[in-house]
């Protein structure tokens, strides 16, 4: 597994991404962590999530299938590398086929093997702000430049995706209806 050290990169740049929900920290950092919500709200809009696995720990997977509307399947992965509920989750982020293993993009061949990400959750009264850092890991100068021109797709996927994850937070956590 990639380490710390794998990070220190001078002179990279690293995407980074940050969001306001209107949720409790522990209602956000829950829904990364639980297998009924992920499949509600990771991945592009319009795509099925299938959670193959998931074992939140250090050393554990999430492996997960997208079904995208018409029919075509992609697979991936996260290995987690640091959890510290409620406030943070790092692990490394890849393509991989069924069975889990690390595959290449499969659009791009110079994409990153496998990108670090690290998450923080910081309260906010009754709010909490997300950020998200990801960077390449053993990267090529190659892939590198491949990821940092692919900052505006990925912004607007990730906007996407963190839109999704606002919709299931709201209808978690909005308050009953007064009964009549």
């Amino acid at each position: 597994m990639p380490t710390e050290a794998h990070n220190q990169i001078p002179g990279r740049e690293q995407f980074v991404i940050t969001r306001t929900f209107d949720a409790p920290r522990e209602a956000v950092f829950a829904a990364w962590t639980q297998a009924d919500t992920l499949a509600q709200w990771w991945g592009p809009a319009g795509f099925k999530i299938d959670v193959m696995r998931l074992e939140v720990w250090p050393g554990g997977m999430f492996h997960y299938k997208m079904t995208a509307p018409t029919g075509e399947e992609v697979w991936g992965r996260f290995v987690y590398h640091q959890i510290e509920a409620p406030q943070k989750l790092v692990f490394f982020n890849a393509f991989s086929n069924a069975q889990g293993g690390l595959e290449r993009h499969f659009l791009s061949p110079t994409w990153p093997r496998e990108v670090r990400n690290v998450w923080t959750f910081e309260a906010d009264g009754d709010r909490t702000i997300l950020t998200g850092k990801g960077l390449p890991v053993n990267a090529t100068e190659e892939e590198h430049y491949t990821f940092v021109a692919g900052f505006p797709a990925m912004e607007a996927g990730f906007q996407g995706t963190l839109d999704q994850l606002a919709a299931v937070l709201k209808k978690k956590h909005e308050p009953a209806a007064p009964e009549k």
